[in-house]
């Protein structure tokens, strides 16, 4: 069941809420708590009935070892933390892994390893990070003792589920103890029907519409078709605004959805395409990720102890394993793998003297924010494509190693271009796709505009809320009610 689509907003949204309200309303705040627990795992079984025994499965397995966890003493907490953390990683590691070992397998030893066709269950890295945080904090004593019921509802409550954002048991656990106290605030649930909306607005009416234009470029790359230097641009671009539109307006709506129950859910994204820095865009972008990685991978890993070398190893070692988490692909782990360079390089750059010298100036500014975009740009590429040829087709074109073709649409507005850029030919169209003209690149350039010039989500006030309320909930029914297929999130596939 996907947040943009009528099944969603018209029927489940509308009963879970009243359901809730009614009973918390009422006195009855176990009842409440258990009414959101079953809605959610009704939203989880939606999509496939047979992974609610995963889920559940994974619930009672973590929930029970954590209680063990943390009543053993300290040699034994070791012991079932190993077996906790182990049988989560075997878990994913199976429906998200498995199949791609046994390529990997197949081609290296030349024979075959067949593992069936296993479907990767939503959700499942995200909720299986959320509970090695909670197994790893039990071993530290972190954590008390939680009723069985509010840890179900801190797995599987449904607006982070899907898609995150990770939450960690420290932030939500003890709001679920403050239900006992329930008071409806209308402010706050007005507050979260803004975000849900917002949220909605970037992905049906941003990220939809930049996918047009990606998704045939790239699948041209990966098919083998020549793509053009402003065809390649303009899909990179188109992709880049599509995944932040996408993962941003789902963590919008996820935080508003909690809102609308009383949950404050973690922030999960803050403006990162206004980054200086590849260290500042880390530290704007999948924020529950990033500090999950920090917490649970980096510093055990040793972190910033032992010198210089060390540091950039588990920084790289850090993304890598980051960047297999959003997939089962070889252009993933690169893709992480030039992140870990872009932060080294970043690091390294920031021990120099001429760094504490040019840091405050605007032209250099301008600069870093100029070369950190194209740097997010040319690696989200890595990440789009779906084969590493596909990949360096793109950026082959990107640099002009495929000439300086521009589509005739566009010809035809502007002839007065230098004669060294030809007209013949256009982009093909693929799976409906739409070639790019002038009225659509402006489109993109003013999708573009509202990421790096619009004030953050959460600082906007008073009228600035109004006038989006009235803004998303026009263009959000036009997007949403007149358009009978919604289109899945990105993250619902990591």
């Amino acid at each position: 069941m996907l947040f943009n689509s009528q099944i969603f907003l018209l029927f489940f949204l509308p009963v879970t809420v009243a359901g809730f309200l009614l009973m918390m309303t009422s006195g009855r705040t176990r009842a409440g708590v258990a009414w959101l627990v079953l809605t959610s795992l009704f939203f989880y079984g939606w999509w496939n009935p047979i992974y609610l025994v995963l889920i559940a499965g994974s619930i009672g397995f973590n929930y029970f070892i954590g209680a063990k966890i943390a009543a053993a003493p300290t040699i034994a907490k070791r012991a079932l933390l190993g077996f906790g953390v182990a049988g989560n990683l075997a878990t994913l590691g199976y429906f998200k892994y498995a199949g791609f070992l046994a390529a990997n397998l197949s081609a290296l030893g030349g024979f075959a390893v067949d593992v069936g066709d296993i479907v990767l269950p939503l959700g499942i890295s995200f909720f299986t990070f959320q509970q090695i945080a909670y197994l790893v904090d039990a071993s530290r004593g972190e954590t008390a003792s939680h009723d069985f019921l509010h840890y179900c509802l801190f797995v599987c409550f449904f607006p982070q589920l899907i898609a995150g954002p990770i939450v960690h048991h420290q932030h939500v656990l003890p709001q679920f103890k403050r239900f006992e106290n329930y008071r409806f605030d209308a402010g706050m649930f007005g507050d979260g029907l803004f975000l849900l909306l917002l949220g909605l607005f970037k992905k049906v009416v941003f990220a939809d519409t930049a996918a047009t234009y990606a998704s045939p470029i790239f699948g041209a790359a990966d098919a083998g078709l020549e793509v053009t230097f402003f065809e390649a641009w303009a899909g990179a671009i188109a992709y880049t605004l599509q995944i932040y539109f996408d993962f941003s307006g789902y963590s919008d709506m996820a935080l508003g959805l909690g809102r609308m129950f009383g949950i404050r859910l973690p922030l999960n994204f803050n403006s990162p395409y206004k980054a200086l820095s590849i260290i500042d865009f880390w530290r704007r972008w999948h924020m529950t990720l990033s500090a999950f990685l920090r917490d649970y991978l980096y510093i055990p890993l040793g972190g910033n102890r032992g010198g210089a070398v060390a540091r950039y190893r588990n920084l790289l070692a850090t993304m890598l394993l980051g960047g297999l988490w959003h997939g089962a692909s070889w252009t993933f782990v690169a893709w992480g793998a030039l992140h870990g360079s872009y932060l080294v390089v970043n690091h390294l750059w920031r021990t120099t003297t001429a760094s504490q010298q040019l840091a405050g100036t605007l032209v250099f500014k301008v600069f870093a924010w100029v070369l950190t975009f194209l740097c997010v740009v040319v690696a989200w590429v890595l990440f789009r494509s779906l084969t590493f040829a596909g990949a360096a087709d793109m950026l082959h074109a990107m640099i002009g190693g495929n000439g300086f073709v521009l589509p005739a649409q566009i010809a035809k507005v502007i002839p007065w271009l230098p004669g060294f850029v030809t007209t013949t030919g256009t982009m093909p169209l693929l799976a409906g796709g739409t070639v790019m003209g002038v009225v659509e690149m402006l489109g993109m350039f003013a999708i573009m505009a509202v990421a790096l010039s619009m004030p953050n989500l959460y600082e906007q006030r008073g009228w600035q809320k109004l006038l989006a309320v009235l803004l998303t909930f026009y263009f959000t029914v036009q997007a949403v009610f007149f358009t009978r297929i919604p289109s899945e999130f990105l993250y619902f596939q990591f």
